[in-house]
């Protein structure tokens, strides 16, 4: 016995579908809406730590997802300037515990497809072009979705994981909104260079931060983080010679990454944000989750794993309760909000000190730190 029996998702990003799978599996009648045609196929890479992993493997989709990616150990710190030294060699914490690699990196395109395959091998429905547009709540047990103007029919719940500009986030009236913490990034999908086997970081130069992550056998993602400016009326041409251009200082791998800009590797660029939906996330039969509930700068690479996290616990709430009441929704946000709020806030610390030019911040110290926080299941 479950606590639903017909659930709506607005979203098809990972924790959307993530939580499609895990409700579906459990018999559990599940409407997927997206608003956009057709599952994106732009976009860089991904960088996923250990707790993650740990819930792919709970979803079943790991072996899949570890094929499709290149899992590392550790980080790597190169000097910039001349040859680009490697400074340091920092092991990670296995947030996802000894049976995971520390960290995976993949194209996000691939990591979309393989839950959405997974998702609808469980039997939800996935409908694109369908963008929530209307909620009515119906008492207490039940709201009506209205997808592109049109009544989608009376559900259980109606689960808002449409990211960082949710819909559903707005329909209910939930306020908080994400704002920029005054970083901007740019990302470029290239060719992995033999060498580099796992993801590095280059602190100094002209960037804040300037590194990559593998993703494949042949690919990694490259980004540049900088002041945020305003870049968004720029070219794709354009985009790709300012990332080159940024790129100078650095040595390295950064010269085949430079060679594929110069190939005509699309750059794009999108500035950080911060914010958390303050208890609670539901209003009603309506939830927000993921990014439509928190988001942060990819300083620690927690996004994805805590848009997966919510997803998770949720679904574990729904398909071992006996009724979507104040208890169930007390339980949740008392195992996610300080984990998730714990996450912002470091991010965004990070970030902060590097606008400030702090030398004398323990950086390392609140990354374990919160990576050790991380390594203990939601």
């Amino acid at each position: 016995m479950t606590a639903v029996r017909k659930v709506a998702i607005a979203g098809t990003g990972v924790a959307g579908l993530a939580a499609a799978i895990q409700l579906a599996k459990a018999g559990v009648e599940v409407d997927v809406f997206e608003a956009k045609d057709a599952p994106s196929t732009l976009g860089s890479g991904i960088s996923l730590q250990g707790n993650a992993l740990r819930v792919f493997d709970a979803l079943g989709a790991w072996d899949d997802i570890r094929a499709a990616g290149f899992p590392f150990e550790g980080l790597n710190l190169r000097a910039p300037g001349p040859g680009a030294p490697i400074v340091a060699a920092l092991p990670d914490v296995k947030t996802g515990g000894p049976d995971y690699p520390a960290a995976m990196g993949m194209p996000r395109a691939e990591l979309t497809s393989i839950l959405l395959e997974h998702a609808r091998a469980a039997g939800a429905d996935v409908r694109f072009g369908a963008k929530v547009t209307g909620v009515e709540q119906h008492g207490p047990d039940s709201v009506e979705v209205v997808v592109n103007g049109g009544s989608a029919g009376e559900y259980d719940l109606l689960i808002g994981a449409d990211g960082l500009h949710s819909a559903v986030r707005d329909l209910v009236g939930i306020e908080t909104k994400p704002e920029p913490t005054g970083m901007g990034i740019w990302r470029a999908f290239v060719s992995r260079p033999a060498d580099v086997e796992r993801s590095e970081l280059y602190y100094g130069g002209p960037m804040y931060i300037a590194g990559y992550t593998p993703t494949g056998e042949d690919t990694m993602y490259a980004f540049l983080v900088e002041d945020a400016q305003d870049r968004f009326g720029v070219s794709g041409e354009e985009a790709t010679q300012i990332m080159l251009e940024a790129s100078r200082a650095y040595d390295g791998p950064w010269n085949s990454i430079r060679a594929d800009l110069e190939a005509g590797a699309v750059a794009n660029y999108t500035w950080f944000t911060q914010h958390v939906v303050p208890a609670p996330w539901n209003r009603g039969r309506v939830i927000v989750i993921g990014d439509a509930a928190h988001s942060c700068p990819p300083t620690i690479a927690q996004g994805a794993a805590q848009g997966l996290e919510d997803a998770f616990v949720l679904t574990e709430l729904l398909t071992t309760g006996d009724a979507v009441d104040d208890s169930l929704f007390d339980e949740f946000h008392a195992r996610r909000l300080p984990r998730a709020q714990a996450v912002v806030e470091a991010s965004v610390q990070l970030g902060r000190w590097q606008l400030e030019h702090d030398r004398d911040a323990d950086a390392g110290g609140l990354i374990f730190g919160i990576a050790q926080k991380m390594a203990a299941p939601a």
